[in-house]
């Protein structure tokens, strides 16, 4: 590809850009994850691509909107890496799958079921898409910090919101809702659409990626006539997500 000043999509050049990244889906929580920095400032906007940088604990932290999808999640990271950044924290939110899993729970992706394209441009069928250690610790400690209610383990990555949704009027229906079905009886947690595409760009390029969210909702939960309330408040997992960046500071400070 050629050359260019600054990155194609995200707009930004080295220097602008933290170590650390802050991944929101949604451009517009970008100022809101900013103002929990230190000195934020506005660095770009693009398409789906929102940037600020500002500092935790006076090191470099930047927040990157990804869009909805693994595709544009996988050109952020890719961007944001070409800029410096080595560790990556995805914020967000997922609707519920396994039972327990309740609207206002935190929910920590160790894994994530491939049912999407994006990671298949980059690793084979069989390889596990898999968060990185240290930022699944990070973000246990700072979600045991805030008295979260939270889960820890396997995610499902999809590409269609409405293949989850609509299932029944798709033409691979059978398929859809087979696959649902085993996820469930399997313990998957949540489902969302980025972490399985983030967590194998990421380990193609030997960096640090993680994700947490927010459940906004369960409908296996609402099938099995549990109370079922609907949250759509991303704070905690945006609170949490800013705390483990804290924590992989200090840690590596120590290092």
């Amino acid at each position: 590809m050629q050359q260019m000043e600054k990155q194609y999509h995200i707009r930004c050049s080295p220097g602008e850009i933290g170590g650390y990244c802050i991944l929101p889906g949604d451009p517009g929580r970008c100022p809101a994850i900013a103002e929990r920095l230190e000195n934020a400032r506005f660095i770009s906007q693009n398409r789906e691509f929102t940037v600020y940088t500002g500092a935790l604990d006076g090191v470099p932290v930047s927040v990157c909107s990804t869009g909805i999808g693994g595709p544009s999640a996988a050109i952020a990271l890719e961007e944001l890496a070409a800029c410096g950044a080595h560790t990556f924290v995805r914020t967000g939110t997922c609707g519920g799958i396994c039972t327990d899993v309740q609207a206002g729970d935190l929910v920590i992706a160790m894994s994530a079921v491939r049912q999407e394209g994006t990671s298949y441009e980059y690793a084979p069928e069989g390889y596990p898409a898999t968060a990185s250690f240290d930022v699944v610790c990070a973000l246990d400690a700072a979600a045991r910090q805030l008295g979260a209610r939270r889960h820890i383990g396997v995610v499902q990555a999809k590409d269609s919101f409405y293949g989850q949704h609509a299932p029944e009027r798709m033409p691979v229906a059978s398929m859809l809702l087979q696959k649902w079905e085993a996820y469930r009886r399997l313990g998957v947690l949540a489902s969302e659409m980025e972490s399985a595409a983030l967590f194998v760009v990421a380990a193609s390029l030997g960096l640090r990626c993680g994700s947490v969210f927010s459940a906004v909702w369960n409908q296996e939960r609402e099938k099995a006539g549990l109370d079922q309330n609907s949250r759509f408040d991303t704070t905690l997992s945006v609170r949490c997500a800013v705390e483990a960046v804290r924590i992989l500071i200090a840690q590596d400070k120590a290092r």
